[in-house]
Formats: structure tokens, sequence, C-alpha cells
């Protein structure tokens, strides 16, 4: 006998999750709910299947084709418009020629087909209905039949005050092909409202079959939800793909789950899934194959969908989240709530009880959700932030997404334009700019691919006029797991604001340019890359009188790029070097703040040991360092800037210098009275860099161990930092100790407070209002002072917080004033 899957369903009362699928596509315990259908079928001898598709329908004929991989012949029969059930059936009446059985391909069940079939023989009906009882039959078409089985009525959907009967109609029907005469060919027409009654006044053989077994009508998220915790109980019958394991546990291929995660049964873990120590998985969590779920997290009764992502401390509770959708870091998503196919839940947001958020929506970090989010795009996240483009490796920063930004950076550029591209010793920064490489050669433009270098020589690179912008790649400090790509121009320093708004505009318009054959872009490897960079670094400096001093110096290369150009530089100089970790070695890169510390607490000791007159450690992009001074003692970075700014005073006349806005204000008591002048920016380092490059700005710097010398490259670079340090303490005849010893005192503390996106203003405006401050120039923010101390409040341009700076003159008072601050960001917050 034939079979007829009906798979035209559009699911609506299933959205967010049917809203670009159909329905039967829908996933149960990692497979399509018409995959289980098909597999029943097969079970009961039927291998000739039609199925009757509408919405979506190459979805559907995509992913089954022509059925031989299941031992199945499928044929499709596509209604233009909606028909009905029994409308879409006498759609593909030329392939009905014999009884057929005709079953839903979004229900899940395991009732004996062959009782069905057997029962409709015996009896020469021309319809034979599988019947169900029920507890509540509100939702369900009620039937009732007489002693021998022939149905004498059928109620669609009924009142309390109607119900005559628990036995529902399932919507599974065996079917003689003559039936199909009396629907009219098209239009809609549906089986228990229309077909049924009409052949019941005609007197023809209708007749019922009570069934055992499980039956589900998946068709709402509560029922959708409880057909996962059906089949995780054993209370229907289908075939879970994987292994099962003590504590109902199922596991399936390539599936890595860490000792150290908490799993408690019954849970179903999907293909190629990976689960960190410290996840916390309960009972009837399900996911889909490819689910990454981050160490903290914790899942109870949690439906998670193919190639969905659920960050560090994430919670999950009697939700769904749909295919490649992200979950970040701290986010709770609460218990009847449903997100979407490929949408991305920020930091730190919530989302309430029964939100559904439709599928491409962002909801901002911090946020709190407490309605629906369906056509609103809820304030899509721009791609770049303080750090470039940044994001977790294949979850934010793909290799296509790479690609493409490429190609829209590329696009703003002329064709046969240079660009220069360069990276970290990570496996993920090979990766991320290689795709870079080929999306900027699509778009006809050569690349220079210097590989592993410090982030400093390609940007000298562009400056020196060899490319026309750049590209550096690195693996985010303090995160492992994520990745920056920042994107730079001729001169060196980070894209302006402009030129990012365009990259962005051209990414998300997807209006990238396409090179033909001829005009595709060459990639080529320089040889003498870092040959042009300590050439001109050392032309720029003076290296006669470094060598005449002949610095002792120990050196922490934190195994990272920088150990490719720093010896040679100061072995030129004469400098006698001590290299610590001097090898390229992805597995002892310096990632935390803690590992810096233990880096830096050996190096001290071994400044101490050795006599050294300096220490130092780089980052490992080779863009900033961390100092030791001659007596051993770690300088922080904030003294290490005043250090610099007091060298340049003394050695340079009415020196003109730019530093943030967060600054301490003893840069203007330690400049000033050399004569000079100060220049306060904007926080991020690339406003840092554009102040750089004014005339007559000799030095610019930041509290976060990154120095600028625009005399030789208006961005940060640790090398060149080391050199001029070395410059300026020959040139003044004292060593680092003193310069710090003679400091004034200044303290500055940092607190954060997060507040959702939609908040900040508002906060903002009744912290101007409750305080003496004034919104400062280069913030949108205010800074009020209190005697002669301070405080900065601005809020966050990429994240849901309020940042606060207080300085004081000591570090705990300016400790108790940022508090008092949060204190009163947190009450205007409530």
């Amino acid at each position: 006998m034939k079979a007829v899957v009906m798979a035209g369903g559009q699911g609506s009362r299933l959205r967010p999750l049917t809203s670009n699928q159909p329905k039967p596509m829908l996933p149960i315990v990692g497979e399509p709910m018409m995959q289980h259908i098909l597999r029943l079928l097969r079970a009961h001898g039927f291998t000739d299947v039609v199925v009757t598709v509408q919405f979506l329908a190459s979805v559907v004929r995509n992913y089954f084709g022509d059925g031989s991989d299941q031992d199945l012949s499928l044929a499709y029969a596509t209604e233009e418009f909606p028909l009905g059930t029994a409308g879409s059936v006498k759609n593909a009446q030329d392939l009905l020629d014999e009884p057929f059985l005709v079953i839903s391909g979004d229900a899940l069940t395991d009732i004996d087909l062959g009782e069905v079939v057997r029962l409709h023989r015996d009896r020469g009906a021309a319809v034979t209905v599988a019947l169900k009882r029920v507890e509540d039959p509100l939702e369900f078409g009620i039937v009732i039949t007489g002693s021998d089985g022939r149905i004498e009525r059928f109620l669609e959907k009924p009142g309390w005050g109607e119900v005559f009967s628990d036995q529902i109609n399932t919507g599974i029907y065996v079917v003689e092909p003559e039936v199909l005469d009396f629907v009219p060919e098209g239009e809609e027409f549906d089986f228990s409202k229309d077909l049924f009654p009409l052949l019941l006044d005609k007197g023809l053989p209708l007749y019922g079959a009570a069934v055992e077994g499980a039956w589900t009508d998946v068709g709402t998220l509560e029922a959708y939800q409880a057909a996962h915790r059906d089949v995780l109980d054993g209370k229907v019958k289908v075939e879970v793909q994987g292994f099962r394991l003590e504590g109902d546990v199922w596991i399936g291929e390539e599936a890595e789950v860490d000792p150290e995660a908490r799993i408690e049964g019954p849970v179903y873990i999907g293909p190629n899934v990976r689960v960190e120590g410290g996840a916390d998985l309960r009972e009837y969590t399900v996911l889909g194959s490819g689910v990454v779920v981050k160490s903290g997290a914790f899942l109870h009764r949690a439906i998670v969908q193919d190639h969905a992502y659920v960050g560090p401390s994430a919670s999950l509770r009697g939700c769904v989240v749909g295919k490649n959708a992200d979950v970040k870091h701290g986010a709770r998503v609460e218990e009847g709530a449903v997100v979407g196919d490929e949408c991305h839940v920020g930091e730190g947001a919530v989302l309430n009880p029964n939100v559904k958020v439709y599928p491409f929506k962002q909801v901002d970090p911090g946020a709190l959700v407490t309605k629906s989010i369906i056509w609103e795009t809820r304030g899509a996240r721009s791609l770049f932030g303080e750090r470039g483009a940044s994001g977790l490796v294949n979850i934010d920063i793909t290799p296509e997404m790479a690609l493409r930004l490429a190609m829209a950076f590329a696009t703003t550029l002329p064709k046969r334009s240079v660009v220069v591209a360069s990276r970290d010793v990570t496996t993920t920064a090979r990766i991320v700019k290689r795709a870079m490489v080929a999306g900027a050669n699509a778009a006809g433009v050569h690349v220079h691919d210097l590989e592993v270098i410090p982030a400093p020589v390609a940007r000298f690179y562009a400056r020196s006029a060899r490319a026309n912008s750049g590209i550096a790649v690195r693996t985010t400090p303090g995160d492992p797991a994520s990745v920056d790509v920042q994107l730079f121009d001729g001169r060196g320093i980070d894209i302006d604001p402009s030129v990012q708004r365009k990259v962005e505009r051209n990414f998300n318009r997807d209006d990238l340019r396409r090179a033909f054959h001829h005009e595709l872009g060459e990639l080529t490897f320089p040889a003498r890359g870092r040959e042009y960079y300590t050439r001109q670094l050392l032309e720029v400096v003076d290296s006669q009188a470094i060598r005449g001093r002949r610095p002792k110096l120990v050196v922490d290369y934190g195994n990272a790029a920088t150990t490719l150009t720093g010896p040679d530089v100061l072995g030129r100089l004469g400098a006698e070097l001590l290299a610590a970790n001097a090898t390229l070695d992805e597995e002892r890169l310096i990632h935390t703040e803690e590992e810096a510390a233990l880096h830096l607490g050996r190096l001290g000791g071994l400044v101490g040991a050795s006599g050294a007159q300096l220490g130092v450690l780089f980052d490992p992009v080779g863009e900033r360092i961390d100092l030791v001074d001659d007596r051993g003692r770690v300088v922080s970075r904030d003294r290490a800037l005043l250090a610099f700014l007091t060298l340049v005073a003394r050695t340079m006349p009415d020196p003109r210098v730019a530093v943030p806005v967060t600054a301490s204000r003893a840069v203007e008591a330690i400049v000033e009275e050399a004569g000079g002048s100060v220049l306060r920016t904007r926080i991020s380092p690339a406003a840092l860099m554009a102040a750089a490059e004014e005339r007559d700005v000799v030095f610019a710097g930041a509290e976060g161990g990154g120095y600028i010398f625009p005399k030789f490259l208006a961005a940060y670079d640790g090398l060149m930092s080391v050199v001029e340090l070395l410059e300026l303490l020959a040139g003044t005849g004292t060593t680092l100790a003193r310069v710090v010893d003679d400091l004034p005192e200044a303290h500055v503390a940092r607190r954060d407070v997060a507040i959702p996106w939609e908040a900040k203003g508002t906060v903002m405006r009744r912290l101007l209002e409750r305080s003496n401050g004034e919104r400062t120039d280069t913030t949108d923010g205010l800074k009020t002072f209190h005697g002669e101390d301070w405080v900065l409040v601005a809020p966050h341009p990429q994240e849901p917080v309020i940042r606060i700076w207080a300085e004081a003159g000591s570090a705990e008072d300016a400790g108790s004033m940022a508090g008092d601050y949060a204190s009163l960001i947190e009450e205007l917050k409530a």
C-alpha cells in the first residue's frame, strides 16, 4: 500500500520556531518530526510514499530527496496555495490509484499502522480513521462510533458542553482512491470538516479504528516540549540516534562531554556537541547537533537546536533555542521563552517567561526583554568596537564572516590597492587571516602577507607607503576563545569612524565588489618587511647615546611575535640581553591578567638577581609593555605612563602630549611645569592614534601599557617604546627607579556598573541632575570635581555598562569615591 505524508503545514502556533521552516522539519531529539514518521512507515512495510508540500516546500524536498537513503521511494505533490488536508491529497490523485494511508508529517506516534490497514480491509470501509482516547479532547476533532466501529458523527474542537466522546481523530486514515472524487479540485477542502460529513450524508462506510500506543499532535510550543519528554521517558517508541548510557543519557557520535560536566538524565546530547567542564545539564535537556555549552552554563528542560551556542554562566530553563542562535555569557532565558533561529542574545540579557524572539534578531547585552520581539531588529550590534571587529571564534567571527568583512573593507579601496596582512602566533588568528586574504583578493585587492609578525611592523609597512591599508588579526587579550580583527589605513592607524561606517554598510547590505577573473588580487609574501621596520626604527632614535650607556635588560617575549624583532633591534643597540620565553609557542602565550602577573613576578626576580637596569614584558602582539625597574619592582601601568611623561618633559622643549580623558590630573602637573601642553582624547585607542597624528604631538599614551611616538609610528608599539625609554634614560642620566620614586601620588580607581542599553541614557541624565558635574568634550558622560579629587562617569559605547573613574590622594579614597558613584548609579537604575 502507498502512504501519503502531509507535510505542507505552516505551524503558525509554533512560531517563531516555524517562521523559516515547515512544521514537519521541526526537530524532535535532533531529527525532523517527519523523519520519525518515515521510519514508522518503513517499519510497517510502506516503501512507496507521496509527500504533499506547500509552505517552504524546497526545504522538505532538499532534506529527504528521493528517499533512497531510507529504503523508500518518495514522490512530491506541491500545492501552489493551501488546499486543506483533503485538498492537498486530491492534488496528488494522479499518484494514487489504489487504497492508501494518510498520515501527518508533524505528529509523533508509534501506533500500529498495520492494524489500522487490516481493520480497513476486513470491514470493506471507504475510509478508516485511526482513533485515540485522550483525557482532554477539547483541542481535537471528536468522533463517535457504533458498536461495530462505524462512525456516526464528527465534531471539530468542541466546547465542554459538546463533549460526547473521548475518542479523537488522529489524522491517520486509510482511504479508497474513489473517495477523492468527492473532493473538489483546486479548492481548500478538509477531511474532518468537509469530506467526512459529506461521505456520511451519502451513506459511505466510514469506520473508526481504536488504536493503542502513543500519539501526540505537536501543535503548540507546550506540546513540542512535552513530545521531547515523552521520547526521553520512553512513552513513545522512536529511534533515538546515539548511544544510550546509564542514567538515560543519550550521546551522539563525536560528541565531547567533559568529565567535570554535571549531567542528570534523561538528557539527549546530539552528534558533535561540546559540553565543557562545569556545565550543568539537568533532566529533559536536549542538545541538537554541533551545540556548544560553555563552563558554568545551566540548562534544565531546555531544547537547544543545531549549532547553537550557550555561553559561560548562561541559564536556560524550560525554553527553546533555535538553530545557529547565540546565548552569550550570563544571559538568562526563562520558562516558556523561545529564541528563534540565528538570534543573538547578548551578555547578561534576560528573556522573561513566554517571550518570543523571532529569527535573525539581536537582543542587546544587559537588556531585560518583557515582550516578544517580532518585527523590530532590537538594535543590531555595531560591527566595530574598541578592539576592532571582535567576537567568539566560529560563533561571532567565522571564516565566512571574516571573508565578507575583508570584501567589505576592500570594496572601500580602489582596485589593485595593496593591503598588508599580519597575525599573532595562534591557530585561530591564522584561520581568520587566511579567510580575509581570500576576501580581499576576491574584491580585486592585492595582499602582502607578513604572516606571524608584531602588529606594529604591519602598521609601519602601511605607513611607509608599501601598502594602502592593513589587516591585523589576533586572539583577544584575556579571552583565548575570541578574536580581534583590526583594520588600519595607510598611516598605520585604525580606520576612522567614517570608514568604519562605509565598511559596515557594505557588509550589512552585502554590497561587496566581486572582481572579474582578470581583476582578482594577488597574494605575495614580502621577504623584507621586518628589515624595513628595523632599519627605520634605528634611524629615528639616538643609537649612539643608547650604545654608550650599554644597557642591561631582562626581556620576557611571552612566546609571542616580538621574539622575531626584539633581539635584533636591541642587539644592534648594544644592549646586554637576558631573554625569557623567546620562542614562538601558542601553548605558552599569556592570555590572562593572572598569567601576566606570574610572568612579571618572575621578571622582577631576574632583574634583581642579574643587576639589570630594566625588565620588560611584551604583550602577544607587541603593542603594549609592562615594566620592572632596576630594583626589581613591577611598575604599575598608570605609574609607567607618568614615568614616560616625566622623561619626555625633561628631554623635549615645550612638549605637546596626548592622553585619554581618564588619565590622572598629574599629567598636567608634569607636562605644564616643562612648558608643554596636554591634549585629552576619548578613551579608545583609535582616538589616541588620531590625536598622535596631529602636528607637534611628540608622545601619546594610556594607562593600559600602550605608548605612541609619532616620529616613528602613530600607533602603539611595544618595541619602539622600550627603545625610546632607553634613549630617554640615557639622555637624562637617570634610572627608572629614580623616576618612579619622584612621581606625584596619584591613585585612580575604576568600577563598572552593568546596566541595560535602553536605561543608560536615562540614568546618565538623572546623574547629571543629581551631581554638580558637567558634560565632558571627550565622552558622553560627566566629570565632577570634589576639591582636589575628581570622578568621571561615562557609558561604554559597545557594552551594557557605565564606567566610573575616580582619582584621589590615596587608593582607599579613590576606591571609596568610585564605590559611592556606583551605588548612586544602582539606585538610579532601580
